[in-house]
């Protein structure tokens, strides 16, 4: 692999959960009417999904498991709705197994040296 594809695997999972979780964060802004509290309550799965990403910079596996569980959990109640489906769940699959695809070359890697 490639110096360039090797950052790519990278860096490509945590930009991409970032923006995911920022996606999510613009539903939240129609509870500004609401108030503050109801807005930081809508919030907060963004919030959580930070954190995983946070936590993903270190332990990949746990932004692909995460990530990856509530693309399926989001999937199965708006299995009915396709394009909410491929809106919602298919960036947190995508960005759910690029992390687990990064950990397993990063884990392969060491298995090497």
């Amino acid at each position: 692999m490639t110096n360039s594809a090797r950052k790519l695997l990278l860096w490509g999972p945590r930009i991409l959960g970032i923006m995911v979780s920022l996606f999510l964060g613009v539903f939240a802004l129609d509870a500004l009417d609401a108030g503050v509290v109801a807005f930081l309550l809508h919030m907060a799965p963004t919030l959580l999904l930070l954190l995983v990403v946070a936590a993903s910079w270190r332990w990949e596996w746990v932004g692909g498991a995460v990530f990856t569980l509530l693309a399926v959990l989001y999937a199965v109640p708006a299995w009915s709705r396709g394009e909410w489906l491929l809106v919602i769940s298919g960036p947190l699959l995508l960005t759910g197994l690029l992390f687990l695809w990064s950990w397993r070359h990063r884990r392969d890697r060491r298995k090497m040296s």
